[in-house]
């Protein structure tokens, strides 16, 4: 659909601007079939395995919409908050493109199954620790297919087409103008991927292109009307996202800066230089020559199954969509899970995010209810040190080699400053390698108690302080953060053994003098 220009405040560094960006978020329905045939939809199929009639456009071939499609988009339609049409409609939007063998993409341009949604996330900022919940807006959800696949050959300069992606179910999503730059739009879109992995209706593996952002973005003085936008298309990766668009607000800035002009343009972002590339001019629009698909009847939605009309066919009974049955199948939403970790157990936001996205925190609450865990200790362990060793091992905590209970001991020894947090990751490896040891076992075999001579503490000062002068110089000139510089150096010689805080205050004493 056609891109919509949004505003955001974005103030730049060295000079006052505005940038304007909208999103347009398309996600891949998880579902078995596409969203009008019977064809598969597996990730890395052989090429064109995957391809049913009607996917290749032959003449004489019908859609038939898949209901698994429809309810994943109204349960995440309900996930955000959205007021759902119980009416909507499908559209053709006409374009040629090789992989769009119909010549036509069937969307819901006029009257999309949702509208006017709201979404809490947190913004995260790259460059600091500034972790804040901020709102946005949804303009519409709607359905619609997605297009095939095209695979360049350079070398023979030949362009070969994979229909395996062709039909795939697809939610659009468009959000109103509520960022504030490359970290805010970032941090949304990386919030959003969680809603729609915890739900189940979109698996969220970007680099699979099952989530795909186009990003459109202006900028312009306060005051003075919107600039002219580009659109940054297909980002697949958060990381990249927020790069492009950083980027893309800088290139405009200069631009302007130098008297020159944007051009309302189409462009792509080169992961190798990080830079946006133009590909293709929009000062013409584009005539899509929407028209309503004249083969699907619109799509009504019931509010509950005593509502659908009993003159409906008792064949057509069963693939009914009703709102009722569809929020039964609602799971708890990340935002829901953070707020009761951060108000049950006084977990910090960052904290709880991590733990949500991490899938930790049903983990955390088993450590702190049914353990009696220290939620502050438990939070530490878990999020630092227990999500490390499963991420190096590919494991969920549920098939983790070590038990809860095992797990527990190791964060009531952290809580009262038996080990330390690197002795923690120690213990973690050490106890996978032999289960049949006990944890004092482990820790007595391989010295992971901490250490509290302060004598030996002491000793380790003196001798970083006598190598590291100058830091100790650049220190008491002002440069305050050679403190944990100084702080960290005896930790590493010390083999993380000693409790941080007692060494952070004994090297701050030691400046002093």
């Amino acid at each position: 659909m056609r891109a919509v220009v949004l505003l955001s405040l974005f103030i730049h560094a060295r000079s006052e601007w505005q940038s304007v960006i909208g999103l347009e978020i398309h996600a891949q329905i998880q579902s078995r079939s596409k969203l009008f045939s019977r064809a598969g939809t597996s990730y890395g199929a052989s090429t064109n395995s995957q391809v049913s009639h009607f996917d290749a456009a032959l003449p004489g071939t019908l859609p038939v919409l898949n209901r698994r499609c429809v309810e994943a988009g109204v349960l995440t339609a309900l996930a955000l908050g959205c007021d759902i049409n119980m009416v909507s409609k499908f559209d053709r939007k006409h374009y040629f493109y090789a992989d769009l063998p119909a010549g036509y993409q069937i969307t819901q341009q006029r009257q999309p199954l949702a509208v006017n949604g709201q979404v809490t996330y947190v913004y995260q900022c790259s460059r600091t620790s500034r972790v804040e919940r901020r709102s946005a807006r949804l303009i519409q959800l709607q359905l619609e297919q997605d297009s095939g696949k095209s695979l360049h050959d350079s070398e023979q300069r030949l362009s070969l087409i994979d229909l395996n992606r062709a039909g795939v179910g697809l939610m659009e999503i468009v959000t109103a103008p509520d960022f504030c730059g490359g970290d805010d739009a970032a941090s949304f879109v990386r919030d959003l991927r969680d809603v729609l992995v915890s739900i189940g209706t979109c698996d969220g593996k970007m680099a699979e292109g099952s989530l795909r952002v186009d990003a459109n973005i202006s900028v312009n003085r306060p005051g003075e009307e919107f600039g002219v936008r580009t659109e940054v298309k297909n980002l697949n990766s958060v990381k990249s996202m927020r790069a492009a668009i950083n980027y893309e607000i800088e290139r405009q800035i200069q631009i302007l800066d130098t008297g020159g002009t944007v051009v309302n343009e189409t462009r792509s972002f080169d992961l190798d230089t990080g830079e946006t590339v133009a590909m293709r001019d929009k000062e013409k629009v584009l005539d899509y020559r929407f028209m309503p698909e004249p083969n699907l009847p619109p799509l009504v939605l019931y509010s509950q199954r005593e509502s659908v009309p009993l003159s409906l066919p008792s064949s057509q009974r069963p693939n009914v969509v009703v709102l009722e049955e569809v929020q039964g199948q609602m799971k708890e939403l990340p935002e829901d899970r953070r707020k009761r970790l951060e108000t049950r157990y006084g977990v910090s936001l960052i904290n709880s995010v991590i733990l949500v996205r991490a899938e930790l925190d049903e983990l955390f609450e088993t450590l702190v209810t049914s353990h009696g865990c220290d939620p502050g200790s438990a939070s530490h362990v878990v999020r630092n040190n227990y999500n490390a060793f499963l991420d190096e091992r590919k494991l969920t905590w549920r098939d983790s080699p070590i038990e809860t209970s095992v797990l527990a001991e190791i964060v009531r020894l952290y809580h009262e400053g038996k080990v330390s947090g690197s002795a923690v990751s120690v213990l973690l490896s050490e106890k996978t390698l032999d289960g049949q040891l006990s944890v004092s076992e482990v820790i007595e075999r391989h010295n992971l108690w901490m250490l509290r001579d302060t004598s030996v503490i002491e000793a380790a000062v003196t001798d970083v302080f006598s190598r590291n002068p100058k830091m100790i110089k650049a220190y008491k000139k002002g440069k305050v953060n050679q403190l944990d510089v100084l702080a960290a150096k005896v930790m590493k010689k010390l083999e993380g053994k000693a409790d941080s805080r007692l060494v952070l205050t004994m090297v701050s004493e030691r400046l002093k003098d």
